[in-house]
């Protein structure tokens, strides 16, 4: 088995709130996170797709195709946007790394061959992020 990553940069704002929680539990959970006009990330997005390199071209995928889909599925949409407001399919949730990871993975599954898309790794700063293997949908 082969494991193929590409690395994609977008910068985008949000705001970590909760319908559920009261204004002082989202400020006590959420902390300078919960600021009502958000604050933004330079985010980086890592997709790994895996299987056997192809006979002819000893390509898994080409990684032009790579790009495209991530690109047109994940990167256009969100990329210098506010993810709470401005991309439809995250209209609802909390645009957590964690959240975001497992919703980009939707967006890019349908590209692929079952099993083949591996891991959606999302950075949103040098010190956090979130990795998401398709084991529970959201």
């Amino acid at each position: 088995m082969v494991y193929l990553t590409r690395r994609a940069s977008f910068s985008a704002a949000h705001v970590l709130w909760s319908s559920a929680l009261s204004e002082e539990e989202n400020f006590a959970i959420y902390e300078k996170c919960a600021n009502p006009r958000g604050h933004g990330h330079n985010y980086i997005l890592e997709v790994t797709v895996r299987g056997t390199p192809d006979a002819k071209t000893g390509m898994l995928l080409n990684l032009t195709e790579l790009k495209r889909i991530i690109n047109e599925r994940v990167i256009n949409a969100v990329d210098h946007k506010h993810l709470n407001y401005d991309v439809p399919w995250l209209q609802g949730c909390i645009p957590t790394a964690e959240v975001l990871a497992m919703k980009f993975w939707q967006q890019l599954a349908p590209a692929f061959p079952p099993g083949m898309l591996y891991e959606v790794k999302l950075i949103e700063t040098e010190n956090n992020w979130a990795s998401y293997r398709g084991e529970e949908e959201i």
